[in-house]
């Protein structure tokens, strides 16, 4: 054994390593057992790493070692040892290799630092073992309906170019054995779930049936940055707006400013995540999310302008009704009601008795009034009545009536549109 270490082939050998292989002995432009049955050509692969999964150009880009095993009786030689020899990629473009190639690729290499990264072991009785390290970029059809709670499946597709499945049958050479993985591959975005093999005989109308092997793997999107990127500014945008149904309604300037900077915050945050995407014509799980958020928030600027508009129009009332009756509306938080003249005592009692009932149905709404009525001397009983009829009139409100409703209705309808759509999408 000692002696076999120091062995050198070419040292013994007089002559080249054609002439070992007798390449030059046959026409490699043919196949194995050309005119006869199809030679069987065993692949395996290994996976050293999946590059980058990009959802604008839908590809993927992957980086594999890509092993044929085939016999060709012509590169048999004699040998005592049985052992394999080994050639780089010098001696692949002197004889037949399969002519394999990747459908839907779009980029496609094989490394040559330093010189190209080919094998071939060739063993006495003509079996060949052809490797070689290829980074190839191929198309990946990708459904964007549940982004970003969305998995995909993508594959790897491996196919002779010109050999029909009479000529070369291709195959898995270890059924799903024949695929490896590296324990360290790993995707920023994705978790990888599964790599398994298939095949199929694949059909062109011009050529004939040819066979296909594909590289499948899913893999499931990491929710947590987009969480933290879209999801939670969203809600908080939403939440932010709320905050303007606890603003005093005369405060026009903050309701207003507060309600425009959410609508324009949750436009960008949209045009943001669109940035990223590919313009796809159907509708992702993440536009739901934001589009609904984004029309609470508008709902909220709306709400705003109805308060507005009725606090304009009631009080355009109450100035009516002041030129008619002069009464004059005071300060809030004040339950005060002023009497002056000579009013009878069971007068000043039904009033205040009117009032004091008024005052426990407003409470009720969780309303904070005043009442200040000045009256005038004269005692004129159908100037009482008009008086009477109109007190609850003359109450302004700091809170309006949809500004209250508006307070549970918002948080209660979103807080139900999250519990149905995290329970549809994830």
């Amino acid at each position: 054994s000692h002696i076999y270490k120091n062995h050198d082939v070419t040292k013994t050998w007089k002559g080249k390593t054609e002439q070992l292989l007798r390449v030059h002995d046959h026409d490699f432009t043919m196949r194995p057992a050309f005119g006869g049955p199809a030679i069987p050509v065993g692949v395996d692969v290994q996976v050293e790493s999946l590059d980058s999964i990009s959802e604008v150009d839908m590809d993927f880009t992957m980086t594999l070692y890509l092993r044929h095993y085939w016999k060709d009786e012509r590169l048999s030689f004699p040998s005592t040892t049985n052992k394999s020899m080994t050639f780089d990629g010098r001696l692949v473009k002197k004889i037949w290799v399969p002519d394999v190639f990747f459908v839907h690729s779009k980029r496609s290499f094989i490394h040559d630092t330093t010189t190209d990264n080919i094998m071939l072991r060739v063993f006495p009785d003509g079996h060949v073992l052809y490797s070689m390290r290829i980074t190839v970029t191929a198309m990946c059809n990708m459904d964007f309906s549940r982004f970003p709670l969305d998995s995909q499946t993508c594959s790897l597709e491996l196919e002779s170019y010109a050999y029909t499945d009479e000529d070369l049958m291709l195959y898995w050479k270890n059924g799903n054995e024949s695929l490896k993985t590296d324990e360290k591959i790993s995707l920023s975005q994705f978790l990888i779930q599964k790599f398994h093999t298939t095949s199929r005989l694949a059909f062109y109308s011009s050529t004939g049936w040819y066979n296909r092997l594909y590289i499948n793997f899913t893999l499931r999107r990491h929710i947590f940055f987009f969480l933290l990127q879209t999801y939670f500014p969203a809600t908080l945008m939403v939440m932010l707006s709320w905050v303007s149904f606890w603003i005093d309604r005369r405060a026009v300037p903050a309701r207003v400013s507060l309600g425009i900077t959410t609508v324009l915050t949750m436009s960008t945050i949209i045009t943001g995540v669109n940035a990223s995407m590919p313009r796809v014509s159907y509708i992702k799980a993440v536009d739901i999310y934001l589009w609904i958020s984004f029309v609470f928030v508008f709902l909220s600027v709306l709400e705003y302008a109805a308060v507005n508009y009725l606090t304009t129009v009631q009080e355009r009332k109450e100035r009516k009704l002041q030129e008619r009756f002069p009464c004059t509306c005071g300060i809030p938080h004040s339950k005060t009601m002023m009497l002056d003249g000579n009013y009878s005592e069971s007068d000043a009692n039904s009033l205040a008795g009117y009032t004091r009932n008024q005052m426990v149905l407003e409470e009720e709404k969780q309303e904070k009034m005043v009442v200040h009525l000045a009256m005038s001397n004269e005692s004129n009983s159908s100037r009482k009545r008009g008086l009477k009829g109109h007190v609850g009139l003359c109450i302004i409100q700091n809170t309006h009536a949809i500004d209250k409703y508006s307070r549970l209705i918002f948080p209660g309808t979103y807080i139900f549109f999250n519990l149905i759509y995290w329970s549809v999408f994830s």
